[in-house]
């Protein structure tokens, strides 16, 4: 029977990718009207909140601390963190989310495969209940505050030798001091809440898994494609500066970095997510070049399509499953970095973070163990539900693997 419909050997590539480079993706158009919006605001916010621009004509009024959204009535004051993190939730959100909503029947295909393993989802509510107060809550809670004639209250259901609090504000019997609803966690030795303190961790906690996440899967996943892809010269010089990067003593440099300015969560993030991203790009090309050896990416290759339209098309999202598993491996390893060097000392110790609360209560542990045991519980649930769930995406994205290992 007569058909119109061209062969595989008919296919005019030139065309294809002539039109492809016009074609532009809803992810993009996400990505594009969210950064825009994040632009207008940002430039609000700094030209004309914080008294910038005044300072720039000669009439500033020293209004740098004004609040983002005063003019709203609500005072938080968005910082330099919380652009980036808006940016990595966008691109999560237009790159990860996103497709599995355009792809219902593999999302289906994904839910069912999670759905039969109960660690993973228990550690999918954790992850979500994690982020969701993280997201929120420092917007409609206070910042922790010094308040010494509240230091040392214990938290709900248990007490502490009355000689401890300067003022118990539960109830006092037999010489100890009971903890109260005023402070359900507790409170340091500086008299900090610690339930204010645990949920502006979280959403540090976010911050630092999804802008150091962004920088090394962007980087990482270039890198390795195109290696993996172009191969020869190119191939050889990229995994030799992966090779000398591997080498370099990032540790060192932080040190003399947090010499020079001080300790910030900034910097932190900004140089081990620089640092960081040799293991993505060889895991990431070592996945590339598989699949450049399928006879379908041969097929399209021999055809006269472009390299842009083979890597784009084909390469990248056949290599997705693999940076999916890898996001929830780098995730919790930046949130434990900060809680290892916030622990020894060398993290930024203004900050409310789960690591500084840890640092602080070691010298407390013999007679007020919560202010360490708290923020160390919410760490390891954390660091434990990215383990779980990256195993259950592993076996749901690449059940190949999964038989492999099981035989």
């Amino acid at each position: 029977m007569a058909t119109d419909r061209q062969s595989f050997d008919e296919i005019d590539w030139a065309q294809i990718d002539e039109e492809s480079e016009r074609e532009i993706s809803p992810n993009f158009i996400i990505v594009a009207l969210g950064t825009a919006l994040m632009g207008i605001v940002w430039a609000f916010d700094y030209f004309f909140v914080t008294g910038t621009w005044d300072a720039a004509i000669g009439m500033d009024f020293g209004n740098q601390y004004t609040p983002t959204f005063q003019f709203i009535g609500w005072g938080y004051d968005v910082t330099q963190l919380d652009w980036m993190f808006a940016f990595s939730l966008l691109l999560f959100g237009a790159y990860m989310v996103l497709p599995l909503y355009q792809n219902p029947r593999m999302t289906k295909y994904y839910w069912r495969d999670m759905k039969r393993n109960r660690p993973a989802m228990a550690s999918l509510g954790w992850l979500l209940f994690i982020f969701v107060i993280g997201v929120i809550g420092p917007a409609v809670i206070p910042a922790p505050t010094v308040d010494l004639m509240s230091k040392y209250q214990p938290p709900m259901f248990l007490e502490i030798n009355n000689v401890y609090p300067i003022n118990c504000v539960g109830d006092v019997a037999g010489g100890t001091c009971q903890g109260s609803l005023e402070h359900p966690l507790g409170t340091t030795g500086d008299g900090k809440d610690i339930f204010r303190i645990i949920v502006y961790g979280m959403q540090i906690s976010m911050k630092i898994g999804f802008i150091a996440t962004l920088f090394v899967v962007t980087i990482g996943s270039i890198v390795g494609t195109v290696a993996a892809y172009a191969g020869g010269l190119v191939d050889e010089v990229l995994m030799r500066w992966v090779d000398i990067q591997q080498s370099f003593p990032t540790f060192i440099l932080y040190l003399l970095i947090l010499y020079i300015y001080g300790a910030s969560l900034f910097l932190f993030i900004v140089l081990f997510s620089l640092f960081s991203w040799e293991g993505t790009a060889r895991y990431v090309r070592s996945n590339a070049l598989a699949k450049t050896e399928e006879e379908y990416i041969k097929a399209v290759q021999l055809s006269g399509a472009s390299t842009y339209r083979v890597i784009r098309s084909h390469i990248m999202p056949n290599s997705a499953s693999s940076i999916v598993t890898d996001i929830t491996l780098l995730i919790p390893s930046f949130i434990l970095f900060e809680a290892q060097f916030a622990f020894l000392g060398l993290g930024d110790s203004t900050i409310p973070s789960w690591g500084v609360l840890i640092a602080q209560g070691r010298s407390d542990l013999a007679f007020a163990p919560w202010i360490t045991l708290i923020p160390g519980l919410f760490l390891f649930f954390t660091i434990l539900a990215f383990n779980f769930l990256g195993d259950a995406l592993l076996d749901a994205l690449n059940p190949e693997a999964d038989a492999e290992a099981e035989q």
